[in-house]
């Protein structure tokens, strides 16, 4: 049986979950674009990474990278 009223939260909660997957996604370009080290072009390789891989890439930089510079560089 449909149930349409269900069919919109189901679409509601998918739209909220791409806003926070993009928000998480701006953070991350801000983040790395704004506090990474400029030493052998790292910069550049990761905003190049979260720009084309979006969501995986935001991810990617936040568990391996960012915990690594924070315990390096203190920022």
């Amino acid at each position: 049986m449909f149930r349409p009223f269900h069919a919109v939260g189901c679409i509601g909660g998918l739209i909220l979950l791409g806003i926070a997957g993009t928000i998480f996604w701006i953070w991350a370009l801000i983040d790395c674009a704004t506090k990474e080290p400029n030493e052998e072009s790292s910069k550049v390789v990761w905003i190049v990474v979260i720009l084309l891989t979006h969501l995986i890439g935001a991810l990617l930089y936040a568990i391996i990278r960012r915990p690594d510079r924070i315990r390096q560089y203190g920022r």
